[in-house]
């Protein structure tokens, strides 16, 4: 049940806004319901059998939702939805599940640039065993605590979480630093300063979530070069590299936000990023016999290589995942570029450019305390869905 008693002299409650709009994408792999809001407010999230649902509560007052029931877009985990006043203060979306599914996670935004609050649920797919348990678990605590206020921070999919036997590293670069500036704008405004403040929100963010481990190339106002940067990343074993940039360019209009992995057909610059006196044998260190052929050490590289593209990928694309619903993205947001700090053979590395300081919008947000608690936030969902992707099966 939603809501809660009301203490005697407790200040007056805002009315429940209107839900304004649902919409579902949905993929065999994965599926994400927003649910436009006229103001933030608290949600619920229940699983139901027979048949296979999952059902949104939001406190709300009324809904006003153009198409309050049908398909999704794309043919995956939802076969279909529907939304109902189910009591005077709540509006609930049942979803229709095709296959057993949990929700890996769900948060509220805030109201920014013209768009309303909003609800985001991702859903994946779960075992059969896990939905049943999840069923049960959200039966009995339906019964046990129907007074009880609604949480409005979301339980991991199956209740509690896993225990992390190893924490990964993510090693965030705040671009440019000291003597070089990077992009300015008007004002003295410096991307070297903006980026690391960014990632001291996004480092804060990592480490308080208690699942990783997380470095800085820079914690000040120091300069780096490129190749000390990769170096820190590929002496540490980083399991992921983020540089975080904003770019500038001769034409205003363009702005948002972006996830770089390196180029597929760019050159190879592998002998750039290792030092003079590590070889090619050096690099695969574990991986190879002393005495393996030129040739085999080659192949095992390219290997390699390939293997650190892929994963690279999937964490841009994770991290575009999280970003897409809270801040304005460039179109075709997942771009490829001969970065030279995304050129580590043996570290998954992204380069995010946060927005475009030769925008006037760009730049504004980016100087915008909660414009970078939001990005940040969404970054960080980002990260921990790519961890969560390694470790289920492909």
């Amino acid at each position: 049940m939603l809501g809660a008693p009301l203490a005697q002299e407790a200040a007056p409650i805002p009315p429940l806004p209107n839900v304004m709009d649902v919409r579902i994408s949905d993929t065999p792999e994965r599926a994400r319901l927003i649910i436009d809001l006229a103001a933030k407010t608290e949600f619920a999230l229940v699983s139901l059998d027979d048949p296979n649902r999952l059902a949104i509560d939001v406190r709300a007052a009324t809904f006003s939702v153009p198409e309050p029931s049908g398909t999704p877009a794309g043919d995956g985990i939802v076969s279909a939805y529907a939304v109902e006043q189910a009591a005077p203060d709540r509006v609930r979306t049942v979803l229709t599940l095709s296959q057993p599914a949990q929700v890996q996670q769900a948060y509220v935004l805030d109201p920014f640039e013209g768009q309303p609050a909003r609800l985001v649920v991702d859903i994946i797919p779960a075992t059969a065993e896990e939905f049943a348990t999840n069923v049960e678990t959200d039966r009995v605590a339906s019964a046990s605590a129907a007074s009880a206020p609604v949480a409005a921070t979301p339980t991991p999919a199956g209740g509690s979480e896993l225990p992390v036997v190893t924490r990964p590293l993510v090693v965030i670069d705040p671009g440019h630093g000291g003597i070089d500036s990077g992009a300015e704008a008007a004002g003295g405004i410096k991307e070297k300063d903006i980026v690391l403040s960014f990632a001291l929100k996004l480092q804060e963010l990592l480490v308080a979530s208690d699942r990783f481990d997380v470095a800085l190339t820079r914690e000040d106002d120091t300069f780096l070069r490129l190749e000390e940067r990769v170096a820190l990343a590929r002496t540490n074993k980083a399991d992921l590299f983020i540089s975080i940039h904003a770019d500038s360019f001769q034409q205003p209009e363009i702005r948002g936000a972006s996830v770089y992995t390196r180029d597929e057909n760019a050159t190879d610059v592998l002998d750039k990023v290792l030092a003079e006196a590590e070889n090619k044998t050096d690099v695969i260190a574990g991986f190879a016999m002393p005495q393996m052929a030129p040739e085999v050490v080659d192949i095992l590289l390219d290997l390699m290589r390939r293997e650190m593209r892929h994963l690279s990928y999937m964490a841009a694309r994770a991290i575009v995942h999280q970003l897409e619903p809270s801040v304005e993205l460039r179109r075709f947001p997942i771009r490829q570029a001969d970065f030279f700090v995304l050129q580590a053979p043996d570290v998954p590395s992204v380069l995010v450019e946060l927005g475009f300081l030769s925008n006037a919008t760009d730049m504004a947000n980016l100087l915008r305390s909660d414009w970078q608690d939001r990005t940040a936030d969404a970054l960080a969902r980002g990260i921990s869905t790519y961890f969560d992707g390694l470790k289920a099966p492909e």
